[in-house]
C-alpha cells in the first residue's frame, strides 16, 4: 500500500495541536485501511475518524490508499469495483453512508445520476428528482466534475443516457438542461430582468390550462441558465408580485417544482425529504434518501438543513435520526450532522 508522507499526514490532526499531528494520522490511516480491508474495524473509532474527517482529509486519504482507490485519467479519485462491493458486505446499512461519504464528490453525484437513471427506467418518475437535485444543488465546476467522471465509469455522457431512458420529450429537455448548465455564480444579479421574468411566470403558470408548463421553452431555459442568486430573486418577486410562492403556484409539474426548490429554497427541499424519509413505515428507497441527503450536504449546508428542519417540524433533526435509525449508522448519520451544527 502506498503510505502518505508525514507532511500530508498533519492534515489528518484535526484541532489536535498539541500532540504529535504525524503519529496520531498514521494510525486514523492506518485503522481507516484496516476497516476497509475487512480485517476487522471497531465501529465506535472508525466513525470518529471518518465522520470528522473533512473534504481534504478524505482526499489525502483516497490519494495514497491505491489498494482501495486508483486516479481516474479525468484527475479524480475512484473506488476500485470490488472494495465497494466488500464493503458494503461489511457494513450493511452503514455501507452507503461510508461509500457515498469517501467518494470523491464527482465519482459520487456521476453514481447517483446512473442510479437514477438505470432505475426510472424500470419505474417511471420514481427517480427524476435525484437527478434534478443532484444536478440544481451543486456549483458549476462540481456538475462539470461529475459529468468528466461519468464519461470515464460509464463510456457514455449523462445527456446520451438521459435521452436513452427518459422517453417524455419535454421532461428529457428540462432534465438535459439542468445536468449541462454552467451558470455564472458571481454576485451580480440584473433586478429588473428578475422581476420581468417572474412576471413571465406568473403569465405563464396562469396560461398553464392550454399546455403542460415543462413545454414551455421560455421556462426550460430560464430554469436551465440563470444563475441561482437571479432565481432566488427571481423566486422572491413572484411572491412580491402575486402574493403566492411559485413552487406553489407550479401545482402539479412535479419535475418543475423540485427543480425551483433546488435552485430557489434547497435547505427546505433537503428537510422536507428528510422529514419524509426518517419515519418507521417508508420504502427502501425513501430510507436511501437519509444517507444520500446527509453524507452529500454534510460538508455543504447541513447545519442550515437541520436549522429548516426544526422551524418546519418542530424537532431537532439529530433527535429524528436518534428515534429513527439504529446502530452504527445511526451514530456516523449523528456524527456528520453534530460536526456541522
Amino acid at each position: 500500500m502506498a503510505m502518505a508522507n508525514s507532511n500530508e499526514f498533519k492534515a489528518f490532526s484535526g484541532n489536535n495541536t498539541n500532540g504529535p499531528q504525524t503519529a496520531t494520522s498514521t494510525d486514523q490511516f492506518r485503522a481507516l485501511t484496516k476497516a476497509f480491508s475487512g480485517l476487522g474495524v471497531d465501529e465506535k473509532s472508525f466513525i470518529s475518524i471518518l465522520a470528522n474527517w473533512d473534504t481534504k482529509q478524505r482526499q489525502i486519504y483516497r490519494k495514497n490508499t491505491r489498494e482501495l482507490f486508483k486516479e481516474d485519467e479525468r484527475q479524480f479519485e475512484r473506488w476500485n469495483e470490488e472494495h465497494v462491493l466488500q464493503i458494503r458486505q461489511e457494513f450493511l446499512r452503514l455501507k452507503d453512508a461510508v461509500v457515498v461519504y469517501t467518494m470523491h464528490p464527482w465519482e459520487r453525484d456521476a453514481r447517483l445520476f446512473k442510479e437514477a437513471l438505470v432505475k426510472e427506467a424500470q419505474l417511471p418518475h420514481d427517480q427524476l428528482h435525484i437527478i434534478i437535485e443532484t444536478a440544481a444543488t451543486r456549483t458549476s465546476e462540481q456538475l462539470l466534475g461529475a459529468r468528466r467522471a461519468y464519461h470515464s465509469l460509464f463510456e457514455h455522457s449523462i445527456e446520451e443516457d438521459i435521452l436513452s431512458h427518459i422517453h417524455n420529450t419535454h421532461e428529457r429537455k428540462h432534465l438535459v438542461g439542468l445536468v449541462s448548465s454552467y451558470r455564472y455564480e458571481g454576485p451580480q444579479v440584473n433586478e429588473e430582468l428578475a422581476k420581468s421574468e417572474a412576471r413571465e411566470f406568473m403569465k405563464i403558470i396562469k396560461d398553464g390550462g392550454k399546455k403542460q408548463l415543462i413545454e414551455d421553452e421560455g421556462v426550460v431555459r430560464i430554469l436551465s441558465t440563470r444563475s441561482k442568486l437571479h432565481l432566488k430573486a427571481l423566486y422572491s418577486y413572484y411572491k412580491e408580485i402575486s402574493g403566492n410562492y411559485m413552487d406553489v403556484d407550479l401545482g402539479g409539474s412535479l419535475i418543475l417544482k423540485q427543480a425551483v426548490q433546488c435552485l430557489c429554497t434547497p435547505q427546505t427541499y433537503f428537510s422536507k425529504i428528510l422529514d419524509a424519509s426518517l419515519r418507521l413505515d417508508v420504502d427502501e428507497p425513501a430510507r436511501d434518501s437519509v444517507t444520500r441527503v446527509i453524507a452529500t450536504r454534510a460538508d455543504e449546508d447541513i447545519k442550515q438543513i437541520a436549522e429548516e428542519f426544526y422551524k418546519r417540524f418542530g424537532t431537532t433533526l439529530t433527535n429524528k435520526i436518534e428515534e429513527i435509525a439504529n446502530g452504527s449508522y445511526k451514530e456516523f448519520l449523528l456524527a456528520l450532522v453534530t460536526k456541522s451544527v
